[in-house]
């Protein structure tokens, strides 16, 4: 230890610590200030949506209206009569006569009142100003965009702890949220130190003398984080005014940057001031440069010391700095993710370069990249992502496991994801919201991709868990058979989640006076996709009564989510679907029930005891019977 005299202070000084690699001491300073009860994200407050972006989401964003909230064309084209179609063909074309067969609409309006399809304009053969003829029928609701397309009203827009991008704004909007609830900004108090540091505005600094530059830098880098910054006027190298310049602005901040003065020389007092006032963790960080640095608590507030060369100084902000900061706002960040595997094989159209919309999680050694809808319209598909990949125009698609540079959209932290694969249940997104909000945040990265894709995720290694409520006819057994049919020997773990459910959702009132799955003749039907349990349990509720699905209007017809279902119902595009209680009382539909199921985890035995797989299913939002 260095003894020597400081002549300013009066007393012996002290070399800087132990060198600590970066990691050691960003633990020990987290694990001290978490101590402290200030490691924490910041208070909300609510603001206007329009000034939100940026900001960080202090509560799940719920949306108020379904977008889009009214029946519209996707088309240039006709609007018609759906049934007024059937039986044209080339060989027996149909006339159509304007104002009684159809009317014209363009992309965007309103499906008039009594019509149920578009038809394109490239598909018509004009006759005169009053009538066209088609050549082939039109399925009911085609190139309609239908109520809830993109968006389902009481549906979590954007869960707690995200932060609000571009697509989020227009996501909100157009789901008729104007205020949302934000973390306060951390305050952040920029004091550059130092007896050379003169104004900017100075025009022939003298020798010695230093233009201030870095407050401005350093705060400029608190601002695109998220931050409230105010750059104080340069405290000289005197101790006892560093200390009661700090003493001052901690009065504000929330984290306080003293820049300059942090390594062990005679004029170096950062260190002495935290010590003084609180408690120095680290001081000195085997990195280079920036490495004389200190990290330092005084009360439950970070004070940190950085170099002043300016390099040192932007280098060692972004890694130490920027942590805290990250943290009041409940986020946690690391480098760009360059490579991962695509976790299902996708098919593109050779001639034009497309990007894909993909979600990013890690799952043990490897980042995995699952695709998100891809249509045009779907907003959310934006909102959700974390990145794009690019597919060259010379290719037809993507290989399953092929290796994709992922351009990320957003600063996010993928140490800490976990990758659910399989069927859908509403309490997903809840579930997404509680991960958030833990002291350390958990990402939920989940695609619905069906029973069976979901165990070839997990035996495959592109998932940690797959989410099942598939029932087996033959036995009237769960998710048995079809665990040891596709992942066959491999030993798992299944967490029974939650009983919920399965029933028929109605208009309210129940206006086609459906009682059970015998009724579903009796209106328009909306199925959900091959491969879900949903699908598979009412096939077998069919084939149990002994009717014919293929007499079922709609039944081909299929939505992705349960959510989806209830959306077309509560929109009119339908009269019944087959799907649980929670989707339906969301929407305000009435509910039949028909059948109660268990909602399974299943868990690879390697990923079973893991932390991040353990710590969310604590706070999994299910329960026993739910729904019953």
């Amino acid at each position: 230890m260095d003894t020597r005299v400081n002549l300013k202070a009066g007393k012996a000084r002290d070399l800087y610590l132990e060198d600590k690699g970066r990691e050691e001491a960003l633990e020990i300073f987290y694990s001290a200030w978490k101590n402290s009860g200030g490691a924490k994200a910041l208070e909300g407050e609510e603001i206007e949506v329009t000034k939100a972006l940026g900001r960080i989401t202090a509560k799940a964003v719920i949306a108020r209206l379904s977008s889009p909230h009214y029946h519209g064309s996707a088309m240039d084209g006709i609007a018609i009569k759906a049934n007024r179609t059937f039986g044209a063909s080339a060989q027996a074309s149909k006339v159509l006569v304007h104002g009684e067969d159809f009317v014209w609409v363009d992309t965007g309006d309103p499906l008039p009142a009594g019509y149920d399809a578009v038809i394109m304009v490239e598909q018509l053969h004009v006759l005169s100003e009053t009538e066209l003829e088609i050549t082939a029928p039109a399925a009911p609701w085609q190139h309609v965009r239908a109520i809830g397309e993109d968006v389902v009203a009481g549906e979590i827009i954007l869960p707690a702890n995200h932060r609000i991008g571009v697509s989020d704004l227009g996501a909100m909007l157009s789901a008729g949220v104007t205020r949302v609830m934000v973390r306060r900004k951390p305050r952040v108090a920029i004091l550059p130190t130092g007896d050379e540091i003169v104004s900017p505005e100075v025009i022939k600094p003298e020798p010695g003398q230093i233009l201030e530059s870095n407050g401005v830098m350093l705060g400029a880098q608190a601002e695109t984080r998220g931050a409230e910054v105010r750059v104080f006027p340069a405290v000289p190298d005197v101790f006892v005014e560093m200390k009661e310049r700090v003493i001052e602005v901690l009065e504000w901040a929330d984290l306080v940057i003293i820049n300059a003065g942090s390594s062990a020389g005679r004029d170096d007092y950062a260190a002495k001031v935290v010590a003084e006032l609180g408690q120095v963790l680290v001081h000195g960080v085997a990195i280079r440069p920036g490495n004389p640095v200190v990290l330092g608590l005084v009360g439950d507030k970070p004070v940190l010391g950085i170099p002043g060369y300016p390099v040192s100084a932007a280098v060692t902000f972004d890694l130490f700095a920027g942590y805290a900061i990250d943290i009041l706002l409940g986020q946690k960040k690391e480098g760009l993710l360059l490579e991962a595997l695509m976790a299902k094989k996708v098919y593109s159209s050779s001639g034009r370069e497309e990007f894909l919309r993909v979600q990013v999680g890690r799952v043990g050694d490897n980042y995995v990249a699952w695709p998100l809808a891809r249509g045009a319209g779907v907003i959310m598909s934006l909102v959700k992502a974390d990145g794009l990949v690019s597919i060259s125009s010379h290719s037809e698609g993507l290989n399953e496991k092929e290796s994709v540079r992922v351009s990320l959209l957003r600063d996010t932290s993928f140490s800490r994801s976990l990758v659910v694969a399989g069927g859908d249940d509403p309490l997903l997104s809840i579930w997404n919201d509680r991960l958030k909000t833990l002291a350390e945040p958990i990402k939920l990265v989940a695609s619905n991709v069906g029973i069976y894709g979901g165990l070839k995720a997990i035996r495959d290694g592109l998932a940690h868990a797959a989410l099942l409520s598939h029932l087996d006819a033959k036995t009237g057994e769960y998710n048995t058979r079809a665990i040891q049919a596709i992942l066959g020997d491999k030993e798992v773990v299944r967490v029974l989640l939650t009983k919920r459910v399965q029933g028929l959702m109605v208009a309210p009132g129940n206006p086609k006076g459906i009682k059970g799955i015998r009724d579903l003749f009796k209106g328009v039907f909306v199925n959900r996709q091959q491969g879900s349990g949903t699908r598979i349990l009412l096939d077998y509720l069919l084939e149990r009564e002994g009717l014919d699905k293929d007499s079922i209007i709609g039944y081909e017809r299929e939505e992705l989510s349960h959510m989806a279902v209830a959306a077309g119902v509560a929109g009119g595009t339908a009269d019944v679907g087959l799907g649980i209680k929670t989707a339906a009382d969301t929407l305000g539909l009435d509910f039949i029930p028909l059948w109660s199921e268990p909602l399974e985890l299943v868990i690879p035995i390697e990923f079973s005891k893991i932390d991040v797989v353990t710590e969310a299913l604590s706070v999994f939002p299910g329960g026993n019977d739910r729904d019953a």
